[in-house]
């Protein structure tokens, strides 16, 4: 006896338009993610997008601030002439704030990398005690953290200070560490890096946890060392951890403004150690000039927009190469 076979749909003819009812499932299938993301998507347009458009306004204007509200003056491009025509920018800020980064990145990643290698080395009680440990240096709030760094350098009876001092590379009663641009900075990666490097610890970790052992035991019985096996196995295999960790610590060192700010000097009596972040809050509150802070918020965020969209690009280039 012959099975039966289904009747085969004849497919649709090329030019003839879809049916009402197909065309409404299509339309369905492509409207209901965006219906359920709409309440998300204008609870985040107030809070991040329309601030945003806000400072943009402002910077194109010169803005006065009177009894029950302000007033603002349409001055185009002024403040961004004057921004970018500032030698202060180039020579003292714009350094400052880019070598800073590219330090406490480089410092933070290679740091919480070594952090991480360890951890993974530990047993599970031990894992979970110095984990937690170097937790609570990520958990302790940016000011917090930055008076003890403070305390820690401060002239005179600063511990690093009198240490210094009992080896004979300093006078604790005259060296003020905060003074320099180059020790200032020292110490303000050493702030950064130390708030910093638990999460990069944490998040290679759980990159490190889901390596197969296969791997390492098939580089050992190739003869390959240790720094082998990290850079050809480990480095490989967990690539998108290090660019997401990388990239995040970017954006964050980029706008450091409080461990900056609350630095001696940091807030803009030392020029020489003014980063962009400070820049523009000095400008806007100190000065009164709220275009021109807005201006160097806006250049700030374009940086910051940059990294992003290089992070997005590669992100999607790596997702292609797997």
């Amino acid at each position: 006896m012959a099975a039966a076979t289904s009747p085969v749909k004849s497919p649709r003819p090329r030019g003839q338009r879809p049916s009402p009812t197909l065309r409404r499932k299509q339309l369905g299938r492509t409207t209901r993610p965006w219906l359920l993301l709409l309440p998300s998507l204008v609870v985040l347009a107030g809070l991040l997008l329309w601030p945003l458009v806000k400072v943009g306004i402002l910077s194109v204007q010169d803005y006065e601030v009177k009894f029950g509200g302000g007033v603002g003056t349409y001055t185009g491009f002024d403040h961004y002439k004057d921004l970018l025509s500032d030698g202060a920018l180039w020579r003292t800020v714009l350094p400052n704030t880019v070598f800073f980064a590219v330090a406490c990145v480089a410092l933070t990643v290679a740091l919480g990398t070594l952090a991480a290698l360890l951890l993974q080395r530990l047993g599970t009680t031990w894992r979970v005690i110095c984990s937690t440990a170097i937790m609570a240096a990520w958990a302790m709030p940016a000011v917090t953290g930055t008076y003890v760094w403070v305390w820690l350098f401060s002239a005179g009876d600063g511990m690093m200070s009198q240490l210094a001092g009992s080896l004979g590379l300093i006078d604790p009663e005259t060296t003020n560490w905060f003074t320099e641009r180059l020790s200032f900075y020292a110490i303000a990666t050493l702030n950064v890096v130390h708030h910093g490097f638990p999460f990069v610890a944490i998040t290679v970790l759980a990159g490190l946890l889901t390596i197969p052992k296969e791997l390492y035991e098939a580089g050992m019985i190739d003869g390959a060392n240790a720094w082998q096996r990290f850079w050809k196995i480990t480095v490989p295999t967990i690539k998108p951890i290090f660019l997401v960790v990388t990239i995040l610590s970017t954006i964050w060192d980029f706008k450091v403004f409080t461990q900056i700010y609350l630095m001696p000097g940091g807030a803009g009596s030392n020029e020489e150690v003014l980063n962009l972040g400070v820049w523009s809050y000095q400008q806007a509150f100190a000065l009164n000039d709220y275009g021109a802070g807005a201006a160097t918020a806006v250049l700030l965020t374009l940086l910051l927009l940059l990294i992003t969209i290089v992070y997005i690009r590669t992100l999607f280039k790596e997702s292609d190469e797997l």
